[in-house]
């Protein structure tokens, strides 16, 4: 179909053009303007301290603001917070989640949270109870990992250091990975002085020293078979209290953001106002009018097929032609006088 074709039947067609935008328009103006009041307010969070660089802050790198309000925003609607902020407000889940939206300011890690309600004296409870849970839920909940890991940690440094005692308790004998390295050490005095006695003659200070050694030499023995255990034990003991030392760093760490992430220090609350008509009226009419008018112009090529498939199907009138009657040769010539 050429342009000109369509726009020939396109005049012809002009109710349908122009009617179906006007209808799809006014019906949604109408439920626009006779829908009950929407009342809206803001809160904005700004935890400039939560996201950076810092040492032990959760979200780092180039991404982080980007990472903290995707975090963030997957908080506000995951079904444990709702579930605490209805618990707060009475507002049902299912309303919340249809309420409230997200929005982060230009390329910075502070965050815009909207709701929006019939009913202006839910808008203030409900942000307060949303950022509130939101940022509890991120921060406080790290601080609880934490100090889970820190009493995991400790409990792992009770039960090498009791395996420790309980191991000397049955060998009866206290630190002998010192005793033994004391013992060595003694061991290479006494035979420094048993050569210093044989150098000079001194026969009793070589008995002397040679008894003092074989006693050293036996305890050595007896300690170095055990020490493998022992000094297992006490690996087991020191990698422990390494974790320790590393999970309450940890948890500190988690402090200090929960700290930091204080909703009295980082967030404010907004007054309630009534959602402009008129606001609303254009973001809902304009792209209602415009789905009505590609409709319109669909139905418009539909009619025009349809038409033309019907013109098609009709069968052709035949032309009406009458023949003149033949007359026998015979009787043309019995005629003739």
């Amino acid at each position: 179909m050429e342009i000109v074709d369509y726009l020939r039947v396109a005049r012809r067609r002009l109710w349908v053009l122009v009617g179906v935008p006007v209808l799809a328009t006014g019906a949604a103006a109408a439920i626009v303007l006779l829908a009950p009041q929407q009342f809206s307010g803001t809160a904005y969070v700004a935890a400039p301290a939560l996201v950076g660089g810092a040492a032990g802050t959760q979200y780092t790198g180039t991404q982080a603001a980007n990472q903290f309000v995707a975090a963030f925003g997957a908080a506000v609607t995951s079904p444990r917070v709702l579930a605490d902020v209805a618990g707060d407000t009475g507002v049902s889940p299912e309303r919340l989640r249809d309420g409230l939206a997200i929005t982060q300011v230009g390329a910075s890690s502070q965050l815009e949270v909207t709701y929006t309600a019939g009913d202006r004296a839910t808008v203030g409870p409900v942000l307060t109870a949303t950022t509130t849970r939101a940022l509890a839920f991120l921060f406080s909940s790290q601080v609880g990992i934490a100090t889970g890991e820190v009493e995991a940690a400790n409990a792992d440094v009770t039960a090498a250091t009791r395996a420790i005692g309980e191991w000397e308790k049955a060998n009866k004998v206290s630190q002998p990975d010192r005793i033994y390295q004391a013992t060595l050490g003694e061991l290479t005095s006494l035979r420094q002085q048993q050569l210093s006695m044989q150098a000079v003659g001194n026969g009793r200070g070589v008995d002397a020293a040679t008894a003092a050694i074989t006693a050293a030499q036996k305890k050595l023995d007896d300690l170095g078979p055990k020490l493998p255990d022992y000094q297992a034990l006490i690996a087991q003991r020191d990698a422990a209290t390494n974790a320790l030392s590393q999970a309450r760093e940890g948890l500190q760490a988690a402090r200090a953001q929960a700290q930091a992430a204080d909703p009295k220090q980082v967030t404010s609350i907004g007054e309630a106002h009534e959602v402009s008509r008129m606001t609303e009226l254009v973001r809902t009419a304009l792209p209602v009018g415009g789905a009505g008018l590609l409709l319109g112009v669909l139905l418009v090529g539909v009619l025009e097929l349809l038409s033309r498939g019907r013109a098609a199907a009709r069968p052709a009138t035949p032309a009406a032609t009458t023949a003149a009657p033949s007359v026998p040769a015979e009787t043309v010539t019995a005629a003739r006088p």
